[in-house]
């Protein structure tokens, strides 16, 4: 079943009914549990048609979401439907195979990923997606250990793999490939590619508030990121048009796999119903709860560079980096950062989105974390502090 709307507190039906059932699985909702419709159905949860999202479905919606690193707001929409059907497998389930049109995703192919990487066998980050790489790294392993090398992972690898898990000791190889590739690239900027997401685009507006709109604010900030980008030699694409319609963030990620970019850097604005709310804050690809570990280290470490430097050149509140599972993050094959430059909704922070010296000011912080990204320990100066040509 695909989930096409979204459902929430107080919807009733047979979708609510699938999504009690999962909870359920997941040992996040008890099965059988009382609700004033109970008919008994036959998964000891009711009836279909009568089933209802109710308080504790609101709770343990909310539960997931959090521990999944999603955006927390008890409505089980598209994305939240996807992680939930995902998190039911467990590696042994099902055959795993990988399929170029249609990759199979899942905790079993996470914890596939996670063995794989254990053992040294390079499948690059753990997210749960069976892509050439992972395929790549199966078919080695099972060269490696008198299996045949057909990249499927059947009864015989699932036995192989968990034998040889009880004698494997963790770790962060793919952190410390990611790192050995940022020395190998060299300080220098030029001909490292970037690709650039202005969020929304078209008839998405994003937020509007305050006289200004997401998608015409972030297009003019992306704009200045790419002439500063391209001055210093990097070849800087842009997942939209100014007036393009905008695309959904499986096709953003597509797209930035196409490239082969170095990083994804995906420009956004924020809101929220308390005018009070401020602040800059920078997304990367993990969840320090998930028990798999999933992260992009080098995600996280330039969301770090990009968060100081823009607090410190702009003066905006620290909302801090945080690692979440969002479609565009999780789906690039490269590091990928979204920033939330501010709120749209608070007064201060749309004065300054309105400010032509303020975009100035945040694509230069962008890019001066960039530089650093790439800059030996030895030769990188604190926050702040880096300068680059002038541009006119």
């Amino acid at each position: 079943m695909t989930m096409q709307r979204r459902y929430r507190r107080g919807d009733t039906g047979p979708a609510v009914a699938e999504i009690r059932s999962k909870l359920v699985l997941l040992g996040l909702l008890p099965a059988g549990a009382p609700r004033p419709t109970d008919t008994g159905g036959p998964d000891g949860l009711g009836g279909y048609a009568d089933a209802v999202f109710d308080h504790s479905v609101d709770l343990a919606v909310r539960h997931f979401q959090q521990q999944r690193a999603m955006t927390v707001d008890g409505v089980v929409g598209p994305e939240t439907y996807r992680h939930l059907d995902e998190a039911r497998w467990r590696l042994g389930d099902r055959m795993l195979s990988y399929s170029a049109g249609h990759p199979t995703v899942g905790d079993d192919v996470a914890t596939l990923q996670q063995r794989l990487l254990d053992m040294g066998f390079d499948c690059g980050r753990v997210d749960g997606i069976l892509g050439p790489a992972t395929e790549r790294a199966l078919r080695e392993f099972q060269r490696n250990y008198g299996l045949g090398a057909d990249g499927t992972c059947g009864p015989a690898t699932f036995r192989a793999l968990d034998r040889l898990a009880r004698t494997v000791v963790g770790g962060q190889p793919h952190a410390m490939r990611e790192s050995e590739l940022l020395h190998r690239s060299g300080p220098s900027l030029a001909g490292k590619t970037v690709v650039i997401d202005p969020g929304h685009g078209g008839a998405d507006f994003g937020v509007v508030a305050h006289g200004l709109t997401e998608a015409e604010v972030m297009w003019d900030l992306a704009r200045r990121l790419e002439g500063r980008l391209s001055a210093l030699g990097v070849r800087a694409y842009l997942t939209r048009g100014p007036a393009e319609d905008g695309i959904g963030e499986e096709e953003r990620a597509a797209f930035a796999n196409a490239t082969d970019a170095d990083l994804v850097i995906s420009l956004h604005a924020d809101r929220n119903d308390s005018p009070r709310a401020a602040g800059v804050s920078c997304y990367y690809y993990g969840s320090g709860s998930d028990r798999y570990g999933r992260r992009s280290p080098t995600g996280e470490h330039f969301a770090s560079l990009v968060q100081r430097e823009l607090v410190a050149r702009t003066g905006m509140v620290d909302g801090r980096t945080h690692g979440k599972a969002w479609t565009l993050l999780r789906r690039t094959r490269m590091p990928a950062v979204r920033i939330e430059m501010g709120y749209l909704t608070n007064v201060d922070d749309a004065a300054r989105l309105a400010s032509s010296e303020f975009r100035d000011h945040a694509a230069e912080s962008v890019v001066v974390a960039l530089q650093r990204l790439y800059l030996p320990p030895d030769e990188d100066v604190p926050t702040g502090m880096l300068r680059l040509p002038v541009f006119t």
